[in-house]
């Protein structure tokens, strides 16, 4: 997803379950709590179910009207694309047996694979994927996600204006078993989209059968993922099955999944202890107890915040004062000692893990090209203040939860520490904080970026429109780096562009600080194996978990 249209998903979107509100646990916080969730898994064998649990109510599971990490949760386990991601979070081939790419990488022609059924029994075919993107692309989607598939599929932008037809976008079902995709410009994360929800097939005859009554209930839905939903409320919570029309179900060990609704975090760690449930999130204040726990475990996302400085600030326009700004943060005390809650230490603004050449991640490649340096920052703090001609006032803008106002504090003290001078802290609601940035009335503020999709240009592209959001950064030589991985057919070359890309906007014109890639802790109960969590996109898998 891009800039403001996306929340993290994935394509955050991007977002694991834990920091969307998706996790996995078992808690109690009361009583009542804690017997209702005894009452609600009773008749089912520990040996044969993994119970989780989210803190907000699924909004929908309508696919054309889903936007949050909860809907998208149910949705990846019932249901699936061409691709879907595996244990490496790696897409690997799923409804598809394979994709054909064209030499100018414009055109990709997907083929099923043979025999696929919706869980009714009905054929699955390609026409079922067509009827689905266009859903997505036309105006009857209100989920916001139109621009997943419009950015990049001939004519679909065209198609939601109502400016042209369904058979003139870039998307035909050749026959039953094939569908061909033409694309604007080359992208070589497309494949990495269709494993996202918005992706996936929906049987039109049955989704109109049904009309307004579609995706209310577990009964006006039919599936083609793992799992199928015998159980749906978006209060209380669902309960899936293995299904068994699926291609794969020899692969899917877990017989049964439930995914409850808990809100309180004390009231799913209570279960969890109880035995009430898989897994658990913790909060930063229970990590240090829980760290030697064998059952303990954490995980990076796709999601790096970092200071963004105002270009326009008579200050902050300073380079000098920027790089000494930035080599005053010490990120690992930072991310391992004050967060303490799986969060690492940012080296880059591109996170750890992110696709790079398909042998290294993007970081490996590009290696740590933001640090902490106290003698540098002293270095460049004093030749800035030289060049102002004396001490400058600064104000660093945050929001005003409590983990953004620790990282602002921790900021505050290492300045001092490490230049010496007093930063103010403004902190603001997340709505007044946002309105101050995009008025330019800001020095420098903390904000944070989550992935889309598993690849750089995903932040990369963020820079390119010189808004007040974004530092009013305005830079042809970035713009032109941007410009030409956009349309690059070769793979290295845009690769390269981009990692000097982020050298640029990092390192040389210290347009931004990294500070960390947000983490999630858990404990996991230690007879399930392989429940993978993924850093962007649908957050959580079922089909790769086993009981012991």
């Amino acid at each position: 997803m891009k800039k403001s249209k996306l929340l993290a998903l994935v394509l955050a979107a991007a977002t694991i379950l834990s920091t969307s509100g998706c996790g996995f646990t078992g808690s109690t916080g009361s009583t009542a709590a804690s017997k209702t969730a005894q009452t609600a898994d009773a008749g089912t064998k520990s040996n044969d179910t993994i119970t989780v649990y989210d803190t907000n109510e699924i909004r929908t599971m309508v696919q054309w009207a889903a936007s949050d990490t909860n809907s998208f949760t149910i949705m990846n386990n019932v249901s699936e694309g061409f691709y879907r991601l595996n244990a490496s979070h790696e897409p690997e081939p799923a409804l598809a047996k394979d994709c054909k790419i064209s030499d100018d990488k414009l055109t990709y022609t997907f083929t099923l694979r043979d025999g696929l059924k919706w869980s009714n029994g009905t054929a699955l075919t390609a026409k079922d994927f067509a009827f689905s993107w266009l859903k997505q692309m036309s105006a009857d989607a209100t989920n916001n996600y139109g621009f997943i598939m419009t950015d990049y599929i001939v004519n679909g932008a065209e198609y939601q204006a109502g400016k042209a037809k369904a058979e003139d976008v870039g998307v035909k079902a050749v026959d039953d078993k094939t569908l061909e995709v033409k694309l604007k410009q080359p992208t070589p994360y497309f494949v990495r989209l269709t494993t996202l929800p918005m992706f996936f097939p929906l049987n039109e005859e049955f989704v109109k059968s049904k009309g307004d009554k579609y995706g209310l209930d577990a009964g006006s839905m039919i599936y083609c993922g793992p799992y199928v939903l015998t159980a749906y409320d978006p209060a209380s919570g669902s309960t899936l099955k293995k299904n068994d029309s699926y291609w794969d179900a020899a692969n899917v060990k877990v017989p049964n999944v439930k995914v409850r609704i808990i809100k309180e975090q004390s009231t799913a760690l209570n279960a969890y202890k109880a035995g009430e449930l898989s897994r658990v999130i913790l909060s930063s204040s229970d990590v240090p107890a829980m760290k030697s726990n064998p059952e303990f475990s954490s995980t990076n996302e796709f999601r790096t915040t970092y200071l963004q400085y105002n270009l326009t600030d008579k200050t902050l326009s300073n380079k000098n004062i920027r790089m000494a700004l930035g080599y005053a943060i010490d990120r690992k005390t930072l991310a391992e000692a004050i967060l303490a809650d799986g969060s690492a230490p940012a080296t880059g603004l591109i996170p750890n893990y992110m696709y790079g050449n398909g042998k290294q991640t993007f970081r490996e490649i590009n290696g740590e090209i933001d640090s902490f340096n106290a003698s540098k920052a002293k270095e460049y703090w004093e030749k800035g203040v030289k060049e102002l001609g004396g001490t400058p006032t600064i104000s660093l803008l945050t929001e005003d939860d409590s983990v953004t106002k620790t990282v602002a504090t921790y900021l505050q003290s290492e300045f001092k520490k490490n230049l010496g001078i007093d930063v103010k802290i403004d902190s603001k609601t997340k709505k007044a904080r946002n309105q101050l940035m995009d008025d330019n009335k800001f020095q420098m503020a903390i904000t944070a970026w989550g992935a889309d999709y598993d690849d750089a240009m995903t932040y990369m592209d963020l820079w390119t429109n010189g808004t007040p959001y974004r530092g009013s950064y305005k830079s042809g030589t970035y713009n032109g780096l941007i410009a030409d991985a956009k349309k690059q057919t070769d793979d290295e070359k845009r690769l390269q562009d981009m990692l000097t890309a982020e050298k640029t906007l990092v390192a040389d014109d210290a347009v931004v600080s990294p500070l960390y890639y947000r983490g999630s802790a858990y404990l996991t109960k230690s007879n399930v194996k392989n429940l993978v969590t993924h850093p962007f996109g649908a957050p959580i898998e079922f089909k790769y978990a086993s009981l012991s």
